[in-house]
């Protein structure tokens, strides 16, 4: 029995714009795609699925349009955080945090269409 988690779903608003944010992101395209839900398949193995909010059932409840959670990007090195800081700035993407030291390690903040806050880091601030 396997009870490691290997899909992360996130309810977004508009899986077609979702989708074409992730796709930008990810420099892939969605292995699969449909008006309420698209799918990506990384390298790794992790399933990203993107699902229509107003789609999922049982209904999604509670403050509704409040994205909770993150997406976190591991990275080696600081160099490389700031790399990714820099090429996600010049796509457009909104950047909630910039780099920053913190006790974890060094980090940034952007979101996605929806709110959900994609992390990206390097441990210990290597």
């Amino acid at each position: 029995m396997n009870q490691q988690p290997n899909f992360v779903l996130l309810y977004v608003a508009s899986p077609a714009e979702s989708a074409a944010f992730y796709a930008r992101l990810l420099g892939r395209a969605p292995v699969e795609a449909s008006p309420g839900f698209a799918m990506f398949a990384l390298d790794n193995g992790l399933k990203l699925g993107l699902w229509a909010r107003q789609e999922v059932a049982p209904a999604v409840e509670g403050a509704a349009g409040h994205a909770t959670g993150e997406l976190a990007f591991a990275q080696a090195s600081n160099a490389d955080v700031d790399a990714l800081h820099s090429a996600w700035r010049q796509q457009g993407i909104a950047i909630i945090q910039p780099p920053t030291a913190m006790d974890f390690g060094y980090t940034f903040t952007a979101i996605d269409p929806d709110g959900h806050r994609l992390r990206v880091y390097a441990p210990g601030g290597q």
